[in-house]
């Protein structure tokens, strides 16, 4: 399934290269959201919010109201989770909320999250740069890597986001044999973004049962919808 991605900065819909250089900004709201409008499901990200540098709270509501989305970016409580699902989100994504410092999972947070709101309402955002967790807008890293956490995490969320952030908005593909490694540490969904450019690379993920958020790819015009 190809799920497209909507990611804010700035109060526009953007597209980063690797998470740092701004490669494509649009206004047009409407334009998208009824492009997008017959897809069923659809990832909105708050990347002001995730930076620690703002939010764009009102376009998240505004968009989650009429799309179905999977929401994230600056999650990092219950309570906040709760605001976001209420603002019409049917899915939270949390990364960093999840990570420690020192390289641990934060397991009873996930439990407690897990209680307050639902697993099936949370997906755990695992965002790799050179084969370990990144967090905070991806400009640290924890010492874990996706195979550590994904297991620790598993009891807790309904789906699993793997953002291969080295080739995030490089077009130049994802690496098909980390989903395949990835695929089995989990029976839950399993969301895998970064670099994925055409349909062949969307149709051998759906082989392996695994899902694709592209962003870069559609709003170049590469991979038409």
């Amino acid at each position: 399934m190809l799920i497209p991605s909507i990611d804010l900065l700035g109060g526009r819909i953007v597209q980063l290269v690797q998470g740092e250089k701004l490669r494509l900004a649009f206004d047009d709201f409407e334009y998208w959201i009824e492009k997008f409008s017959r897809f069923p499901l659809v990832q909105l990200i708050d990347l002001d919010a995730a930076m620690r540098q703002g939010d764009n709270s009102d376009l998240v509501a505004q968009i989650a109201r009429r799309l179905p989305c999977q929401a994230g970016g600056g999650i990092h409580s219950i309570n906040r989770a709760r605001q976001v699902l209420e603002a019409g989100a049917k899915r939270v994504i949390l990364g960093s909320a999840f990570f420690s410092e020192p390289g641990q999972v934060n397991v009873e947070f996930a439990s407690s999250l897990a209680a307050a709101v639902g697993a099936e309402q949370v997906v755990a955002g695992i965002d790799t740069k050179n084969g370990h967790i990144a967090v905070k807008g991806w400009k640290s890293q924890v010492a874990l890597t996706p195979d550590d956490a994904i297991p620790q995490l598993n009891p807790h969320v309904a789906a699993f986001l793997y953002t291969h952030v080295d080739g995030e908005g490089l077009m130049q593909g994802f690496p098909i044999p980390a989903a395949e490694r990835l695929r089995k540490l989990t029976r839950s969904q399993l969301i895998v973004a970064g670099g994925i450019r055409s349909q062949q690379e969307i149709d051998a993920l759906e082989a392996l049962g695994v899902d694709a958020v592209v962003g870069m790819a559609v709003y170049t015009n590469l991979l038409p919808v």
